[in-house]
């Protein structure tokens, strides 16, 4: 008996020459992304396997398993593809965007605040547009809150609503 697509997690082929859906990424489109998008480099992912469950829900994980594998949940949910702008999840930038070079912005302490409670924060960006690294510093450290969507002088907090936070 085979397990529904939208139901197993399924290997990311390595390159173009492997994958039989055009739709679907393969491991090297989700390196570059990280790269290009982030200035993340692709060496920050070797240890990790990239996975597909249902339509463009990429999931990475440390280590190996069978492909393809009819669990439940795999690993970290790290991006969305096959939509016209791929977006990274909260948990993955959380993990990785550290080791980002572009695309992160910089909230003060207030931006921060409204941000990470869900809200819209206005703020001038002469960078890319689109997807970026929110971060803020905390007794004198960058730390990473997530991901914003930037358009028009307003940077869309992307904070799940389970994960925000009220800071008083």
């Amino acid at each position: 008996m085979t397990t529904p697509e939208h139901k197993r997690f399924d290997r990311l082929p390595a390159s173009d020459a492997e994958r039989d859906n055009p739709k679907q990424a393969t491991r090297v489109e989700v390196l570059e992304w990280w790269e290009t998008r982030f200035g993340i480099p692709p060496a920050t992912f070797k240890e990790y396997t990239f996975w597909e469950k249902g339509t463009g829900k990429v999931w990475l994980l440390h280590g190996e398993v069978p492909s393809p594998c009819p669990i439940e949940a795999l690993g970290l949910h790290c991006l969305r593809t096959r939509q016209e702008h791929w977006k990274p999840t909260t948990n993955a930038v959380q993990r990785f965007g550290q080791a980002a070079t572009r695309n992160r912005i910089h909230l003060d302490l207030r931006q921060a605040k409204v941000f990470v409670e869900g809200q819209d924060v206005e703020i001038e960006w002469d960078g890319d547009w689109g997807y970026l690294i929110a971060t803020t510093d905390i007794a004198d450290r960058s730390v990473v809150l997530g991901v914003g969507l930037y358009t028009y002088g307003e940077l869309k907090s992307q904070i799940p609503k389970g994960r925000r936070v009220a800071i008083e």
